[in-house]
């Protein structure tokens, strides 16, 4: 697992988004592994630490549909 700061500013998301490039069950990830994390509101405090999933599984993409050919 890997432990990383936050920078001022950040939320879990927009962690989760720079470290994996999605957020769709990465977030929900990250939250079970920092307990007590959600306590500190949206925003986190700078510097604080949060630790990631190892590799989450990439999220599956919706299926396109076409309207008009």
């Amino acid at each position: 697992m890997t432990t990383i700061r936050a920078e001022q500013g950040d939320t879990v998301d927009s962690i989760c988004w720079r470290a994996f490039g999605y957020t769709e069950q990465v977030v929900e990830q990250t939250l079970q592994l920092n307990h007590g994390l959600c306590e500190h509101g949206p925003v986190l405090p700078q510097g604080q630490p949060v630790t990631l999933p190892e590799s989450p599984a990439t999220p599956e993409q919706p299926e396109t549909v076409k309207l008009w050919d």
